[in-house]
């Protein structure tokens, strides 16, 4: 069944999911959900992917919740919407059963992905659409690209886990400061704050991602940064000494595996690497 809400495609190993809804800037729905998580499952199981982005469709990222959800929500109560729109929780299938709960939940399971997961913010990216590009592992940012939390504004609070997120990426007090006013930031002020990883012009911006995907994707082991994401994403709940001695494990398990092997061969012989993953 072809999607309704976004649009998927795979290119030199980098799967791209477009949030297709232009004309509403990409809002937020029961059916956008299931088909990013589809989508995003699929990109987990391909074997040809090795880099997972998202990105919005036209002039918006994802500007938030759809309006008319939130104008049910007040008008009829949330026991309405929940009988009417049944969106399932839980970790993505394929992402591996030893993904902690926390990144099980509705929105926090981009984390539990063994790929890296890039958010390529194109325009607006608000509320519930700033929470999306929180969890995913890296934030690129058009300079047309706008960043507010909203949540105060429509008397909500922070959502989705992200009083816990939003301050270890800008620290806590610029998390108050984006949470309590809601005010709009653009994409010089949020990278200042590292809420963006870097900034591009916009007519360069889409292949400037693509090319630090396809970088990614090509010439660095696909093993490598699957262990490296679990461990910097573990580590936010481990003390100095855990994180210490996992690395150590996981030290002596990379020196017996076939990407370190071709990781020196291809320096060595200088060439281009033919990474396994393995």
């Amino acid at each position: 069944m072809p999607n309704q809400e976004t649009l998927y495609e795979v290119a030199k190993r980098v799967a791209t999911i477009t949030l297709n809804r232009p004309d509403k800037l990409n809002a937020w729905t029961a059916v956008m959900e299931q088909e990013v998580r589809a989508a995003v499952a699929e990109a987990e199981r391909d074997e040809n992917v090795r880099v997972i982005v998202l990105t919005g469709a036209g002039r918006g990222f994802c500007a938030g919740a759809d309006m008319s959800l939130l104008s049910t929500v007040a008008t009829k109560g949330l026991d309405a919407v929940q009988r009417s729109q049944a969106v399932r929780s839980g970790v993505v299938s394929g992402a591996g059963g030893g993904a902690r709960a926390d990144f099980q939940k509705k929105y926090s399971y981009f984390p539990a992905l063994s790929k890296p997961v890039i958010a390529a913010i194109n325009g607006p990216a608000v509320g519930l659409g700033l929470v999306i590009a929180l969890y995913c592992d890296l934030r690129f940012a058009s300079d047309a690209a706008r960043f507010s939390t909203a949540f105060a504004r429509r008397g909500l609070i922070a959502e989705y886990g992200m009083a816990w997120m939003l301050p270890r990426l800008v620290g806590h007090a610029n998390a108050l400061d984006l949470l309590f006013s809601a005010r709009l930031i653009d994409a010089a002020e949020a990278f200042r704050m590292g809420l963006a990883n870097q900034v591009y012009p916009q007519e360069a911006f889409q292949e400037k991602v693509r090319e630090y995907a396809v970088e990614l994707a090509s010439n660095v082991s696909p093993r490598s940064l699957r262990v490296i994401k679990r461990q910097l994403h573990d580590a936010m709940f481990q003390t100095l000494g855990e994180a210490f001695d996992i690395s150590e494990r996981e030290m002596l398990a990379s020196l017996q595996c076939e990407d370190f092997k071709e990781g020196v061969a291809h320096f060595v012989e200088k060439r281009a690497p033919v990474f396994t993953g393995k």
